[in-house]
């Protein structure tokens, strides 16, 4: 299914042109053809946020230490505002192809500030292995401990947060994450944390085939064959293609979760997103597996929009968010 959008480019503003440009520049730049990446210019070019114990605009955070052989830690982030006696959890995973960013990176510290502000919920965001360095599975890996670590050690947490109203998050590269690690958490016995729903933001997903969309939506921001094709060359093992179950999850090697207690999931899609035709598949997988699952889409809308604030859509994702997780709450 094509996107309803008639224009052939997305009509933005000229600041998030400029920011697109940019970063898209950089980091074509920081990829090499060797399957590689200069990280330490990356480190030095991606604006980062540090923690801090006083509430701004009545959010605090504070970096908390899983395994620190592996650099795995999570932000978090708590609302000081609320009048609540115990309030939800969300598990965030971050963007950046699998790649890129932390939750330090200033525009994912930013948002997840807004998650913890608009939610009324404590927000953890996960600082997973990347890649190249770490290949599938590190990521999925990382994903899951955080949740083994929150689920033997709540008093890492405040006292207001309640595992048992437990959300998964995550845009693009995180929201595949998040898929993975809600199906390690299904197979597995966590004692106190209880995933009660999915927020999935423009999944990241795809497959050997080339679909309608990625070929016809080829000179867009962000996304492209050519860098996707790069991301998973190096994400996945050595002689795997992309059609291995972390990537095309619906596809012929897709887990089959109709068993599963799989959460439900609210899936965003944007019209001007290469990868809307994947996202798609994912939700009808979803279906058709038995699962609630709810489609909200976004025609004239780039690959991570929601990140840029001046953008009128940012603020509409966050609405919509937060009615799924009142939702999803007001069923327990």
């Amino acid at each position: 299914m094509a996107s309803s959008t008639t224009n052939s480019k997305p009509l933005l503003p000229w600041k998030t042109r400029l920011s697109l440009s940019i970063v898209s520049a950089v980091t074509d730049a920081l990829r090499r053809p060797d399957g590689t990446l200069n990280r330490s210019l990356m480190n030095f070019l991606d604006r980062k946020t540090s923690s801090n114990p006083n509430p701004i605009k009545g959010v605090k955070s504070s970096d908390v230490t899983v395994d620190p052989t592996r650099n795995l830690w999570f932000r978090l982030f708590t609302p000081t505002t609320s009048n609540s006696a115990s309030l939800p959890v969300i598990v965030f995973f971050h963007g950046g192809g699998f790649t890129y960013l932390s939750p330090a990176s200033f525009s994912y510290d930013a948002v997840c500030r807004v998650f913890a502000r608009k939610f009324s919920a404590i927000v953890i965001s996960v600082n997973y292995r990347l890649i190249p360095e770490h290949r599938y599975p590190a990521q999925y890996e990382d994903g899951f401990d955080v949740l083994q670590f929150i689920d033997q050690n709540s008093d890492a947490l405040p006292d207001i947060a309640d595992l048992s109203k437990c959300f998964l998050a995550g845009d693009s590269a995180g929201a595949n994450l998040a898929h993975n690690v809600a199906i390690r958490v299904c197979r597995s016995r966590l004692q106190n944390v209880r995933i009660v729903g999915q927020i999935s933001i423009q999944p990241f997903f795809g497959g050997e085939e080339r679909t309608e969309s990625e070929t016809r939506l080829v000179n867009v921001p962000l996304v492209s064959a050519k860098r996707t094709d790069w991301i998973w060359k190096v994400f996945l093992p050595e002689g795997c293609n992309r059609d291995h179950e972390a990537v095309n999850v619906s596809g012929p090697n897709a887990v089959d979760i109709s068993g599963m207690d799989y959460p439900g999931t609210l899936v965003f899609v944007g019209g001007f997103d290469p990868l809307q035709d994947w996202q798609r598949r994912f939700y009808e997988w979803l279906k058709k597996s038995g699962k609630e699952a709810e489609l909200i889409e976004y025609p004239d809308s780039i690959h991570a929009f929601y990140l840029f604030p001046e953008l009128p859509e940012a603020s509409q994702l966050i609405s919509q968010v937060k009615d799924f997780i009142n939702k999803r709450l007001s069923r327990l």
